[in-house]
């Protein structure tokens, strides 16, 4: 039996002084994704975020952004996946990666949260890494006593295009990974 998508998760941090840097990139795919799959966010108190249902013709896709805050985006996922039984395996999540280039894409199951702070509270959450990631690159400030200001400010122009440009390339992805072709969606993202 193999598992379909149910819950995608785009992280970032709430608030018009974060809207547009490089820790919003998970946000940034969610509205792309809602715009096209005409899916409208609202508020959702019990869920600790915006949530939007998307009826897809595989079935019912929950989107959320949680409003937690980075560090504790977990609660929002498990929130959603324990109220409408949604399994680990059943979710995607998306988010900034430091460790991939500017521009780039990895798509992967499972694995270590790379010190991410977003990731590392959903795998406590859920009690596993066993969830699937949607990682937009975003380069590395090249110091780790940087990376705190650097994933909280605006990316360049020729930087910020170069997100632009992988979640564009990741919506084109997307329907592999909706249908469940890993190997399909791996070559495509990583290509380029």
């Amino acid at each position: 039996m193999m598992n379909k998508i149910k819950l995608i998760a785009g992280l970032g941090n709430p608030g018009g002084e974060y809207e547009h840097t490089r820790h919003n990139a998970g946000f940034w795919f969610l509205d792309e994704l809602a715009w096209q799959w005409k899916a409208v966010f609202k508020e959702e108190k019990k869920f600790f975020g915006e949530v939007a249902r998307a009826a897809r013709p595989e079935g019912d896709v929950w989107l959320v952004k949680p409003n937690t805050f980075m560090n504790r985006s977990g609660q929002a996922v498990a929130a959603l996946a324990q109220f409408y039984k949604i399994k680990p395996e059943e979710i995607l999540v998306v988010h900034d990666e430091l460790d991939i280039p500017c521009g780039r894409i990895r798509f992967k199951l499972g694995g270590g949260n790379g010190g991410h702070n977003g990731l590392k509270d959903i795998q406590a959450r859920l009690g596993t890494p066993g969830f699937y990631r949607l990682r937009l690159g975003i380069g590395h400030p090249g110091d780790r006593n940087l990376v705190v200001g650097y994933v909280l400010n605006k990316p360049s122009a020729e930087d910020r295009q170069a997100i632009d440009g992988a979640v564009a390339k990741s919506l084109q992805g997307l329907p592999k990974i909706m249908a469940g072709e890993w190997e399909d969606a791996v070559r495509f993202l990583h290509s380029g």
